[in-house]
């Protein structure tokens, strides 16, 4: 299935189910040499796993990885590198009442009707659970574009209407600390407190809600992105868009710059006096760091949405696979909002599109 493969020249394919023995990534196209650091890439995955706290899941999941090839003595080879992340507490039980009968808003339905056949255990490939191999993935892409002095920090800015002010031209040290620092992974700390608070409350109610997360990318050179097809941003969004519960993606102005005139929009360049050759800065940064598709040498910012998870503990109607009425319930353990586990999957997702269009662009002139 062509659709487990993403990238161009740093390309990974995902495998494995939510209720299966593991999933796990084949990583093609790092370039041999880079140191590969296993705490770093274990505590990508601990930003991610299931049982963080008491408003995510309390599905128990170490996440532990396992480097089953391409490295060498602490650096990478230049071959395929194989990841796999064992499954450890699974309860398919959980998900017997749904055998037959679709979950609203699910993915159920739609892979009946494409294969004729469907893992009714946690949505089996269509769950959130094939993520985590993807932020082991992001890990490698960060530690590659760490070399080129490329960091990719995100925060969580919105949860349901409660919004925390903009912070991502701050120190990327700094605001990692403050958003490590609240389970709910939201760099104001008085805005995290507030979501937190609003989360337990959806959660003991049986309900769940959506939120935003904000990313920005610093130190990323003028020149990445591809005309046409492949434009930095489009690429960008295809990435997010791919994330299980994303509905939304906008970068730069987003979707307030269409209420803004072309005099106020423009970004006005100025010389940038701490850099060498075609560099430049401007005044303001409505482009988001994307120009035509390419990448200015300016922060990169963009904004995913994410929907209300989908299962809830209430009575829903619904069909069954022979198109009859039903009814049904949610059961088993999910996060009553995913933007905190959601943040290292939308860096994860920015590193992997960054790291590939670095390696294309270095064919790009003599």
């Amino acid at each position: 299935m062509a659709g487990n493969t993403f990238g161009q020249l740093f390309r990974i394919s995902t495998f494995g189910e939510s209720h299966g023995i593991a999933i796990g990534v084949i990583l093609d196209g790092c370039p041999a040499g880079l140191p590969i650091d296993l705490d770093f890439i274990q505590s990508e995955l601990d930003k991610r796993k299931p049982g963080q706290s008491k408003i995510t899941t309390q599905r128990k999941e170490s996440d532990t990885v396992q480097i089953l090839s391409g490295t060498f003595e602490g650096k990478s080879t230049g071959t395929p590198i194989a990841m796999l992340i064992p499954n450890e507490d699974q309860r398919s039980k959980d998900y017997g009442h749904n055998v037959d009968v679709y979950r609203p808003s699910h993915a159920d339905y739609v892979y009946d009707a494409k294969y004729g056949i469907r893992d009714h255990r946690g949505g089996g490939r269509s769950s959130a659970r094939e993520t985590a191999a993807r932020v082991a993935a992001g890990a490698v892409a960060k530690l590659l574009l760490k070399h080129h002095g490329i960091d990719i920090f995100a925060h969580v800015t919105a949860v349901g209407k409660i919004n925390a002010p903009n912070l991502e031209s701050g120190n990327i040290a700094e605001l990692l600390a403050l958003r490590e620092a609240n389970i709910v992974r939201c760099a104001d700390p008085a805005t995290a407190n507030e979501m937190i608070e609003f989360i337990d409350g959806v959660r003991k109610d049986g309900d769940t809600v959506g939120g935003k997360v904000s990313c920005v990318i610093k130190g990323c050179p003028a020149g990445l992105g591809e005309p046409v097809f492949d434009k930095l941003h489009a690429d960008l969004g295809k990435a997010m868009l791919s994330i299980n519960a994303v509905h939304g993606f906008e970068y730069g102005s987003g979707f307030e710059g269409t209420e803004l005139r072309g005099s106020e929009h423009n970004d006005s360049p100025i010389p940038n006096p701490s850099a060498k050759g075609q560099s430049f800065l401007t005044i303001t940064n409505h482009a988001g760091g994307i120009l035509g598709g390419i990448s200015n040498g300016m922060d990169i910012t963009f904004k995913v949405g994410f929907k209300p998870v989908a299962t809830i503990m209430h009575n829903q109607q619904t069909i069954n696979a022979a198109g009859e009425a039903s009814e049904i319930k949610g059961k088993g353990r999910h996060d009553p909002c995913v933007v905190p586990r959601a943040v290292v999957i939308v860096e994860a997702m920015a590193a992997l599109v960054l790291a590939d269009h670095l390696l294309r662009n270095k064919s790009s002139k003599l």
